[in-house]
């Protein structure tokens, strides 16, 4: 039944190997679920609303993992393909803060232009204008689109585990350790560098699952620590105990605060067409980029820089975000983490699978699963990062009519904190360069190419 429905053998890969995968892209996943709950419902103590008038914290957290849970299995299913699905970062804080906080949406509105991007996307996945897309980006840019992620979630690691922290003077710095703080951040830090060592180690000794081994290895020193009085609960400073809370119980019941609330009743004004289409944007190619990244790392493409089965990866995206935003909760996106899984040889839908089953499981273990610190799954991410920097080697540096373009689309997604963004800036100076060069017509640039680049200038001019 598992070998007919993943054609296992077919992708050289095995049921443990798969699991494995599965659980360490769950691992690395996994704070979402504190995470959205607490970006969402952001704005009710921002814009002092009732209690009757709140977001539901708790419904937000079941509609997370449901959501999750459902996104990662259409993949599964309609795919075949190892890519894990969650509400995505950065689409939440835009959900709370632009939407409800800036423009007086409410929440069950802004709900209603999620669900509304989730239809429309439906129709483009079905009518191939996102597979489209997919094709007509040059196969130099998708490389760089690998390597810009790589540096992307790597960043995010180091942030995470509070390595790299902001600086006035510098934008960023490494941790300033102090004594003050050396028992709560400064000792993460540690326990993180610590992590990365213990992850390259057990990669480098060919042990396998070693990435998921680093998280709980990282994880189990750092309880060590709280236990001996090293590591200092405080939850001021965002420091929260390694240990499983179970004292709230299950609240389950909660779902019920936030799904099928949506309000359709405000949706006829310009307004609310550019929320839906900034959520269709940000989705769209987020999305697109991750698909690229994380297939050119597993060598999923085809020669022709194609990836096969695309449209049911990309129905099974549209699908979780329509079903996401009826359960409650913002834009459901093809999450980046999956590199994590396809690193540890994840290679079919088995992978999305047993993730899926965790984001299920994880409403009645919630209390474990949150417990989870991010120190402890930063290794995960920046050793990922260094896989994905590879695919760099492909890229054709000597002819700067491509190089440049992939240079800018890499550096793009982490200095501007958006995979996204580096598409943007990656697609319009590989057609602006070619054309000023006189050599667009050589490169045989599609019309779709043109038009991309001449819609991005058109969104950073309006938008």
């Amino acid at each position: 039944m598992i070998e007919k429905l993943f054609k296992l053998k077919q992708n050289n890969t095995t049921v443990k190997t798969e699991v494995l995968a599965g659980i360490t892209t769950f691992m690395t996943m996994a704070y979402i679920l504190a995470v959205n709950p607490s970006t969402m419902t952001a704005f009710n103590s921002i814009l002092g609303l009732e209690p009757a008038d709140q977001m539901s914290s708790s419904g937000v957290f079941v509609a997370t993992a449901l959501a999750a849970c459902i996104g990662s299995l259409l993949m599964a299913v309609l795919a075949n393909y190892p890519f894990a699905l969650a509400p995505g970062m950065g689409l939440n804080a835009y959900f709370c803060y632009t939407v409800v906080v800036n423009m007086g949406y409410s929440w069950q509105t802004a709900l209603a232009a999620v669900f509304v991007e989730g239809g429309i996307f439906i129709v483009l996945s079905l009518t191939n204008v996102r597979e489209a897309i997919f094709n007509a980006i040059p196969q130099n840019l998708k490389y760089a689109v690998s390597c810009g992620i790589g540096l992307f979630i790597s960043f995010i690691g180091l942030q995470n585990a509070k390595i790299v922290e902001n600086s006035d003077a510098t934008l960023v710095q490494f941790h300033s350790f102090s004594k003050e703080t050396f028992s709560t951040t400064g000792i993460g830090v540690i326990l993180a560098l610590i992590g990365i060592v213990i992850t390259a180690a057990l990669l480098i000794r060919g042990v396998k699952g070693g990435i998921l081994f680093g998280i709980l290895a990282t994880w189990i020193l750092g309880i060590i620590c709280q236990l001996t009085g090293i590591y200092q609960v405080n939850p001021e400073v965002g420091v929260y105990s390694l240990l499983p809370d179970f004292s709230r119980g299950l609240q389950l019941s909660s779902i019920a605060d936030v799904a099928f609330k949506v309000d359709f009743s405000n949706i006829i004004s310009v307004d609310f067409l550019v929320v839906v289409f900034a959520f269709l944007f940000v989705d769209m190619f987020d999305t697109l980029g991750t698909l690229i990244g994380v297939a050119s790392k597993a060598d999923m493409l085809d020669k022709e820089g194609k990836l096969p089965r695309i449209k049911g990866a990309l129905l099974s995206d549209a699908i979780a975000t329509l079903i996401g935003a009826l359960l409650g909760t913002s834009t459901t996106t093809t999450y980046v983490e999956s590199a994590t899984g396809v690193s540890e040889g994840g290679r079919t839908g088995l992978t999305a699978f047993t993730t899926a089953i965790l984001f299920a499981v994880s409403i009645f273990l919630s209390p474990i699963f949150l417990a989870i610190p991010s120190f402890a799954t930063a290794p995960a991410l920046i050793i990922v990062g260094f896989y994905m920097i590879g695919s760099v080697k492909n890229i054709d540096f000597d002819d700067m009519t491509e190089g440049i373009p992939a240079f800018i689309c890499i550096v793009a997604m982490p200095f501007l904190y958006s995979i996204s963004e580096g598409i943007f800036f990656g697609v319009i100076s590989y057609v602006i360069i070619n054309l000023i060069a006189g050599k667009a017509k050589d490169k045989k640039i599609s019309i779709l190419m043109y038009v991309l680049a001449i819609v991005f200038i058109l969104k950073y001019i309006f938008l």
